[in-house]
């Protein structure tokens, strides 16, 4: 399991473009599932998930216990809730499974689940309780000695000091979570805390430095191919741009951005980018524009029970009113003193103060427990190590012999299962061939193409399929095997099949893996991929599904169905 601050901002909004039929078949098999622990309801539940990229798949046999499917399903079902911004229902669920995660002594899935209340509570402006949860994700976290989970508390950490608008107190969480990043060199993680630093330094006034990680952060998402994410960056950019004045740069990126995230379903990410635009055209002097963007995020932020960002939305209302219609920007300016009142009450600081106290004095206890405990191994390795190095000479030659012996074997076996897999590249090649370029007295049927062409087209299949064996192709490598300039075998290959080279490269892998689906149940999905070139399976399925209508395993089924 992984915490939604620890996923990837890409399920979010593949959930969100599905958010119709499918919230409803998942609150129906919810509901199917806690009447008894339904298995099949579960299972079809985990299917949903998997398919979403929101989890590995995951299928439960009749010997799965109740407590491990409910623990399971709630879990994963918070998950989603979170992901379609339904916060409320997220907690219910995290709550309920976070008892049964505890029991079954599974520290990482513990702490994801206590991750997923901290930042739902957070959306729902709960900070006292966000930081209760998040304490305790972070300490299990720290225990577990992995730098990227700790850094993913970290963050999450930063971010309640954010919501509670103390910028100064979330610095140090995010200074900490970079330089844990910088070790653990996942550019991902590094993407989601440089944006986090920007916002942070943006609330300090430090714009310079703000627009420095804004941009890095954008860099590190553009050189991944994350588009989404990229444009999460840019309207992090878009706020920092505002604070240099610089208001005609942040418009131009808003606009980019909020159609974006409409189209996208991206609700949270809208209403942000709509407060900023009001917040642009504001200081552009223009309030009758920066209206329906505030009311569009107030009304948004309502909906998803997010008060620190109503707030922000309600103050652009009224001020945007202000000169123009008084008496409604004094009623509107009564409704943000009062969402104002509610948010940064008493009882939060304190909580939060509080919180900070109980959290630095928890990391200077655990700094000195470590100090001592490395004194005590110090002494405890000076009495041993004589005695270790005596064993060590003893074994190290019986060790050496056996997993020499080991290794041979497995080097033994790899090979053999290479061979086999190449000699099966040799023997179905033909029937890629023939796929594609079909010869006329095979069909009966009048020659459309001339023989030219023919013996070109099947030189182009023999060499996609060569370069497919090889692990690596594309349109420029098969041009430079054919001696022809991309140019020249676009302008061919389209003259001839109405196809463009990477569209017809992706018809060879698509027809082999369908030929493969066909003629060898033996092979799994990720060999099949693997066969066809893709060393991601997910790319791989989706590739799939887009040509034929249906994911790899859908068409496995579907067959097998047929065979019966």
């Amino acid at each position: 399991m992984n915490g939604l601050l620890k996923k990837s901002l890409t399920t979010i909004a593949l959930l969100l473009a599905c958010a119709g039929s499918r919230a409803d078949v998942v609150d129906s098999l919810l509901r199917a599932f806690e009447r008894n622990a339904d298995l099949q309801a579960a299972n079809r539940l985990m299917r949903i998930y998997s398919e979403a990229d929101l989890c590995a798949p995951i299928t439960y046999g009749n010997a799965a216990s109740k407590d491990s499917l409910r623990m399971e399903v709630w879990y994963w079902t918070g998950e989603y809730y979170y992901a379609r911004q339904r916060y409320q229902d997220a907690v219910k669920l995290a709550q309920r499974a976070l008892p049964l995660l505890r029991a079954s002594n599974n520290h990482d899935e513990e702490a994801d689940c206590l991750n997923l209340l901290a930042i739902s509570h957070i959306r729902l402006s709960n900070y006292d309780e966000a930081a209760t949860y998040a304490k305790l994700c972070y300490q299990l976290d720290k225990q577990s000695g992995d730098n990227d989970r700790i850094s993913s508390s970290l963050n999450t950490l930063a971010g309640i000091y954010m919501s509670a608008n103390q910028p100064n107190e979330a610095e140090q969480y995010i200074t900490k979570a970079l330089a844990l990043t910088d070790e653990t060199k996942n550019p991902q993680r590094k993407a989601v805390l440089l944006g986090m630093a920007s916002e942070v330094y943006h609330a300090m006034s430090n714009d310079q430095r703000a627009l420095e990680y804004a941009d890095a952060a954008y860099n590190i998402e553009e050189k991944l191919g994350r588009e989404d994410h990229a444009k999460v960056r840019m309207a992090q950019k878009a706020s920092v741009l505002i604070g240099l004045h610089r208001y005609r740069e942040a418009q131009q990126l808003l606009q980019q951005v909020i159609p974006a995230f409409r189209e996208k379903g991206n609700q949270q990410s809208l209403g942000i980018s709509c407060n900023k635009m009001g917040m642009t055209l504001l200081s552009l002097e223009r309030p009758a524009e920066a209206l329906p963007y505030f009311r569009e995020a107030a009304q948004i932020f309502r909906q998803l029970h997010d008060t620190y960002n109503e707030l922000h939305a309600q103050k652009g209302i009224y001020e945007s009113l202000w000169n123009t219609n008084p008496d409604s920007a004094r009623t509107e300016l009564e409704r943000f003193n009062a969402l104002k009142d509610s948010l940064y009450n008493t009882a939060t600081a304190q909580s939060l103060a509080r919180f900070k106290a109980e959290f630095d004095t928890d990391e200077l206890r655990m700094e000195n427990e470590a100090e001592r405990q490395s004194k005590h191994r110090v002494m405890a390795t000076a009495l041993v190590i004589t005695v270790l190095l005596l064993l060590l000479a003893a074994v190290i030659w019986y060790a050496m012999r056996r997993r020499n012996r080991r290794q041979n074997l497995i080097n033994q076996q790899l090979s053999a299962d290479i061979q086999e897999l190449r000699e099966k590249y040799r023997q179905l090649q033909v029937h890629y061939d023939n796929a594609l370029v079909t010869r006329p007295e095979e069909t009966g049927e009048p020659e459309t193409i001339n023989s030219a062409d023919r013996e070109l087209m099947e030189h182009i299949v023999n060499t996609i399929n060569e370069q497919i064996n090889a692990g690596q192709v594309d349109a420029a490598s098969v041009a430079d095997a054919l001696n022809m300039s991309p140019f020249q075998l676009r302008q061919r290959l389209t003259a001839i099949t109405g196809e463009t080279p990477q569209s017809f490269i992706q018809i060879v892998r698509m027809r082999r893996a369908r030929y493969l689906l066909d003629n060898n149940p033996e092979l799994n999905i990720t060999q099949v991929a693997n066969l066809c070139g893709y060393n991601d399976t997910p790319n791989f399925t989706r590739a799939f599904k887009k040509s034929f209508g249906l994911t790899p395993t859908q068409y496995q089924e579907k067959q097998q169905d047929f065979a019966k």
